[in-house]
C-alpha cells in the first residue's frame, strides 16, 4: 500500500508538472500574439505617417521594415509553440490516464479491504448474537 501511494503521488506530481507545462505555453502563445498584434498597429501607423504600404517601396519606412519581419518572426515561433502545446497537452492526457488508473486500483483495493473488515465485523457480530441467544435459551429453561 504504502508504494502504491507513493505512485500516487508521483502521478499526480507528474500530472501538476505537465499541466504547469501547458499553462506555460500558452501563457507564451498568447504573449507572442500580442506583441505581433502591437507590431501590425505600429507597421500600420508607420505606413500611414511615411504615406508608403507597398514594402518593396524605396521610400518605404526602415522601422517598419523591421517590425514586420519580428512580426513574421513572432508568428513563426507561436507556430513551433503550438505544435509544443499540442504535445505538451498530450503528454498531460496520458499522465492524467496513468493516475487514473492508479488512483482506481487504490480505490479498489480499498473498497476491497473494506469489504473484508465488514464481512469479518459482521462474522463477529453474528457470533456475539448466537452466544446472546443461547445464553438467553440457556437462561429460561
Amino acid at each position: 500500500m504504502k508504494s502504491r501511494e507513493t505512485l500516487i503521488r508521483l502521478r499526480r506530481f507528474e500530472v501538476d508538472e505537465k499541466r504547469q507545462k501547458v499553462t506555460d505555453l500558452e501563457t507564451m502563445i498568447s504573449d507572442f500574439q500580442q506583441m505581433a498584434q502591437d507590431l501590425d498597429r505600429q507597421i500600420q501607423v508607420e505606413q500611414e505617417r511615411a504615406g508608403v504600404s507597398d514594402i518593396n517601396h524605396f521610400a518605404y519606412p526602415t522601422f517598419a521594415k523591421a517590425a514586420v519581419q519580428r512580426r513574421d518572426n513572432l508568428a513563426a515561433s507561436v507556430d513551433e509553440l503550438q505544435a509544443k502545446l499540442d504535445a505538451a497537452r498530450e503528454e498531460l492526457a496520458g499522465a492524467y490516464e496513468e493516475l487514473k488508473k492508479v488512483e482506481l486500483i487504490e480505490e479498489r483495493d480499498m473498497e476491497r479491504a473494506r469489504a473484508g473488515r465488514r464481512k469479518t465485523e459482521q462474522a463477529e457480530l453474528d457470533d456475539l448474537g448466537g452466544l446472546a441467544h443461547m445464553g438467553a435459551f440457556g437462561q429460561t429453561r
